[in-house]
Parts: structure tokens; sequence; C-alpha cells
């Protein structure tokens, strides 16, 4: 298979996002999980979205740049963004927060952003990928009810695409649906294989 040269690493995917995880692990890559702590999720100001998201997974990263050195790792770290007419919407704080959130998303087009980066002793490579999704006019008591009932409080933009919310209230999506769950598969395994 053309992953086979991967089995030169010892592959850990820094994060703690089980969707993630079943991800990679669906593509048929051994890996084990291991997530630093600490990480503030905190961008300079005028960055584009793109530039934003792989910003993000380049921080993820940073802690992992000693571990790295002289062994056989090789680091994933991804974070995804929700942009909605220029404002980032991050994971929310509150339950309010989730709600105004989808407020703003409700009958709109948005575009869902991952970054990625791959860190070993000698390389690093980063890259983004973009999903255009439409949800249709949500009513509020769907909202609350979604909220309510799967708390979204982990999930960018307060919303999970495999998720209730996901199933009745987006229309149509362009670009990598399983981007939206949290990693790029298609775009990841072509640069494992790059790699």
């Amino acid at each position: 298979m053309n992953i086979d040269h991967l089995n030169k690493y010892q592959i850990i995917l820094a994060s703690k996002s089980p969707r993630r995880s079943q991800l990679l692990s669906e593509l048929g890559i051994k890996f084990t999980v291991d997530s630093k702590n600490g990480v503030d999720e905190v961008y300079p100001p005028g960055l584009s979205n793109n530039d934003i998201a792989t910003y993000l997974s380049e921080l993820k990263a940073k802690p992992y740049l000693e571990e790295v050195k002289e062994s056989n790792k090789l680091i994933i770290t991804a974070d995804t963004i929700v942009c909605t007419n220029n404002e980032v919407l991050g994971k929310p704080n509150t339950r309010t927060e989730a709600i105004d959130m989808l407020q703003k998303l409700s009958g709109k087009k948005h575009q869902v952003i991952t970054g990625v980066t791959l860190l070993s002793g000698s390389k690093r490579k980063s890259f983004s990928v973009v999903t255009d999704v439409f949800f249709k006019q949500l009513p509020e008591n769907e909202i609350i009810y979604y909220v309510d009932h799967y708390k979204p409080f982990d999930k960018a933009g307060a919303y999970g695409i495999q998720e209730w919310i996901g199933m009745t209230g987006i229309e149509k999506i362009e670009g990598s649906y399983f981007n939206v769950v949290g990693l790029p598969v298609q775009k990841l395994y072509t640069e494992l294989i790059n790699f």
C-alpha cells in the first residue's frame, strides 16, 4: 500500500478529538494519541481565515519540537474553525454562545476550515482545507433542542455535521465532508504519502 513507508514512523495524533482519532484509524494508519495541555488557541490579528487554521495547527505542534528531534516520531496536529461573514466562530463557552452561533449560521453559507500540521525530526508540512456548508433557516426551538441535548461545547461553530443538527439542518456542502467532521482525510492521506 502507498502508506507502507509510514511504518518507519511512530505516528502520534496530537488531538483529544474522538472524531479525528476515528477518521485517522479508518485510513489504516497505526498511531497513538497524545495531547499536550496548555495551548491557547489565540492567533495574531490580520491573518486570513485559511492562515488562522494553519497557524493554530502549527501552534499545537510547537510543544513537540524537542520531542521529535533525534526520534522517529511523526506528529499530526489539526485545528478546525468556522467562518461566517468574516467572523471566526470558535468553540462556544456557554449555552447562550452556542445558541447565538447557530443563529448566525442559520439560513446562510459558511466555511469550515481545518488546518493540519505534520511534524517530524527532519520535516514540517502544513496545509488547510476549506468546505462550504449551507444551513437551512433553523427554527429557534430546533437550535435550543440541539444545544440542550447534544451540548456542542467542544465543536467550532457549535455544531457537529454528523449529529442531529447536521442531519436535519444542513441542505448541502461543497467540498470535503470529513473536513467538516474535523479532519480532511483525503488531503491528509495524500500529504502523508508524500511526507
